[in-house]
């Protein structure tokens, strides 16, 4: 290969072991970002294949550091964070040695973690705490496991947290059942409700799974725009858009070249069709010397009315004629180049099909008109 150790290339330079441990490191971060940033971005759009296959890439980064340094904690916590909230409602589902820990009950914790590592906690860090807490209970109840939604709620609330009241700033009005259900500490209002054992009530509604998948969606677009300087995503961006504009450029000179080369057999064609066209008329008045004035004149309004049709049908058959040469056959191999472009890029795009096809000397208008052929057969 080159430039490999191996060939001796001039694009390789030898690294000492020090700067290639340093020079690792750095890449470790780049695809620690990127991993992470992609899982994002699936979370977000509620991709759930793409979401798993980006969970298993960032697990696999996360794995292979020795250490997590401190400006990767926030990054690894937020990988964390979010595998455990897309299993939220799976109690089946373990992320800690402690079997009875749900995963709602894990992200707490990771949450918690994160929190610590924000500058400036806001209200959305408030609102996504409380939304888990509360879901932690919900998830229990809907599953019909009142005695262990009493459990996790004791685990839930310490002393401390348990006389801290929701507030008026975080409930929002449209969201709060009255003034007196504001003023009452949140562990009491939620082991009033593991008591009624109703899981819809409206408090659990409005406070719902969804609500909190939404707010952590919100998290996410602001961690997302905070790290698009990644160099990954940077160097990719860049290579997809040189590869687009050369694409860009090779079509515009394949469609230049196709019409001119249509062009030029449309002219030879013409070309062809007056000569014949003369030499049907020489030998018509070789045969009939003597003609007069107006039916030499009708003679050479029907020669021309026969020329314009013959012309007509070059035109209408491209280039499957050109000066009596016989049509050449499709092979089942452009066929299936045709039918595989049409399903790519859409009918009505053959210069794009041409381009990309490997076809036998054809026009785009060639493949328009075998692709009607194809239609009809098909539908037969």
């Amino acid at each position: 290969m080159a430039g490999s150790p191996e060939s001796g290339g001039a694009g390789w330079v030898s690294l000492s072991p020090a700067r290639l441990a340093q020079a690792e490191v750095v890449v470790g971060d780049w695809m620690l970002e990127f991993a992470c940033y992609c899982l994002c971005r699936h979370f977000r759009e509620g991709r759930t294949a793409e979401f798993r296959r980006c969970r298993d890439v960032a697990q696999a980064v996360i794995n292979s550091l020795s250490k997590i340094a401190t400006h990767q904690k926030k990054t690894v916590y937020l990988c964390q964070l979010l595998t455990r909230i897309a299993k939220g409602k799976r109690l089946d589902c373990h992320f800690e040695n402690d079997q009875r820990i749900s995963p709602l009950e894990s992200a707490l914790s990771i949450w918690t973690l994160l929190e610590r590592e924000e500058s400036k906690p806001n209200k959305l860090h408030e609102d996504i705490h409380r939304l888990i807490q509360i879901q932690v209970v919900a998830v229990h109840m809907e599953k019909g496991y009142f005695k262990e939604a009493a459990e996790v709620l004791e685990r839930l609330f310490t002393d401390l947290e348990s006389n801290k009241l929701i507030s008026g700033e975080w409930c929002r009005k449209e969201l709060c059942l009255d003034t007196i259900w504001l003023n009452k500490p949140l562990r009491m209002k939620l082991a009033a409700i593991i008591k009624s054992k109703d899981p819809y009530v409206p408090f659990l509604q409005n406070f719902s799974y969804n609500l909190l998948i939404s707010k952590i969606k919100s998290y996410v677009e602001l961690f997302m725009k905070d790290n698009e300087t990644n160099f990954l995503i940077q160097a990719a961006t860049k290579q997809v858009e040189a590869k687009e504009l050369g694409a860009t450029m090779l079509q515009n000179e394949t469609v230049d070249v196709s019409e001119t080369k249509e062009e030029s057999n449309l002219e030879t064609n013409r070309s062809c069709m007056e000569e014949q066209s003369i030499t049907n008329q020489s030998s018509g008045d070789a045969r009939k010397p003597i003609v007069r004035p107006h039916s030499g004149q009708k003679h050479r309004k029907k020669s021309a009315l026969q020329s314009l049709n013959s012309l007509q049908n070059v035109e209408k058959h491209g280039d499957a004629w050109a000066c009596g040469r016989k049509r050449q056959r499709w092979t089942h191999a452009e066929d299936l180049q045709l039918k595989s472009g049409v399903r790519e890029f859409g009918v009505g795009n053959w210069a794009k099909i041409l381009v990309h096809g490997d076809f036998n000397n054809r026009t785009s208008v060639m493949l328009k008109d075998r692709w009607r052929t194809l239609r009809r057969i098909d539908q037969v």
